[in-house]
């Protein structure tokens, strides 16, 4: 982690109480802040992403003591997942108090709600002394940053950003829906479906398990998390197959990965995807970001198993090849 001091961290909520905005690190990705309650505030991470001011942002709290500023009612399976899994990569969609960080919330009478695991985070977010909304710091429907070079390739060195080293989780929090009389799992990540009902008492249902109107909620549309570069998911005997073709002529593609693949372009990139689902999460995205990096065209990557624990990578690969 770089040298970030009391003093940075003093300077960074300041700014967030003045209305501006900030880039700060989570254990998941590096969020985008503003201060949750200044809808004028908010407004500029729309702007500054090119996000439609619809498609609601997460608040991010320094504790569980701040849910009810935001929140009209905490269901009891809601106040059981808190308790499990805050601070953690665990964003619940709770009923919002009238009034309150309408713009955040893109206009719904809902708001989801994190305490991340990250302790510059959480030292931030308690210097503000209030919410702070925070998508992932990067442009709308792009790749999600995973450290703060990341951050400032995509806005430059006018925002300021709190550097907090690489991101250890990688991909974004699961997103669970309380709103309604069951909770949904509306997007996976790292805590599988299991985790979370064993932690709330109840069965956590997906989404297509439900009928009825689901809150909006972020990272959910077809197409997100997305490279410059095409992806597409092609399982290792098609890669293989593809990259014997084009032989010494194959050139601007990357290929991820568990297979080990036999390449005879020296202008093929290759990267082995680990075995494991968590190590796998960590590193997804800064590998996309270093294919488009090197300028590729193509990003060749091998479906993952079909595994529970394996449901939030898959998750990103299916939306960022969409």
């Amino acid at each position: 982690m770089s040298d970030v001091t009391k003093t940075t961290v003093a300077q960074a909520a300041e700014h967030i109480r003045a209305g501006e905005l900030v880039a700060f690190p989570t254990e998941t990705v590096y969020g985008l802040g503003a201060d949750a309650s200044n809808d004028v505030a908010v407004a500029k991470i729309f702007a500054a992403k090119g996000r439609p001011a619809d498609h609601p942002l997460i608040v991010h709290v320094a504790s569980q003591a701040q849910v009810l500023d935001y929140a009209s009612s905490v269901p009891p399976f809601a106040d059981r997942l808190i308790k499990a899994f805050w601070p953690g990569p665990l964003t619940v969609i709770l009923p919002r108090k009238p009034g309150v960080a309408a713009a955040a919330a893109g206009g719904q009478n809902s708001i989801g709600l994190r305490c991340p695991a990250h302790p510059l985070a959480l030292e931030f977010l308690t210097e503000c002394g209030t919410g702070v909304a925070g998508p992932s710091a990067n442009k709308f429907g792009r790749v999600s940053p995973t450290t703060a070079q990341h951050v400032r390739q995509e806005f430059g060195d006018a925002l300021m950003v709190l550097d907090g080293g690489s991101c250890k989780v990688g991909i974004e929090s699961s997103i669970v829906d309380c709103t309604r009389s069951q909770p949904v799992l509306l997007r996976p990540g790292v805590l599988t479906r299991a985790e979370l009902s064993a932690a709330c008492g109840q069965p956590v249902l997906s989404a297509e398990q439900t009928t009825g109107d689901a809150p909006r909620a972020p990272g959910t549309l077809e197409s997100h998390y997305a490279p410059n570069a095409t992806v597409r998911l092609m399982d290792a005997k098609a890669i293989q197959t593809a990259l014997d073709l084009l032989g010494a002529d194959a050139k601007h593609i990357a290929v991820y990965a568990r297979s080990i693949m036999r390449i005879k372009s020296s202008q093929v990139l290759y990267r082995r995807m680990p075995d494991d689902a968590l190590a796998t999460a960590e590193q997804l995205f800064a590998v996309l970001r270093d294919f488009d990096a090197q300028g590729v065209k193509l990003i060749w990557i091998e479906p993952v198993p079909d595994a529970i624990e394996w449901d939030g990578v898959r998750d990103r690969l299916a939306r960022a090849s969409s």
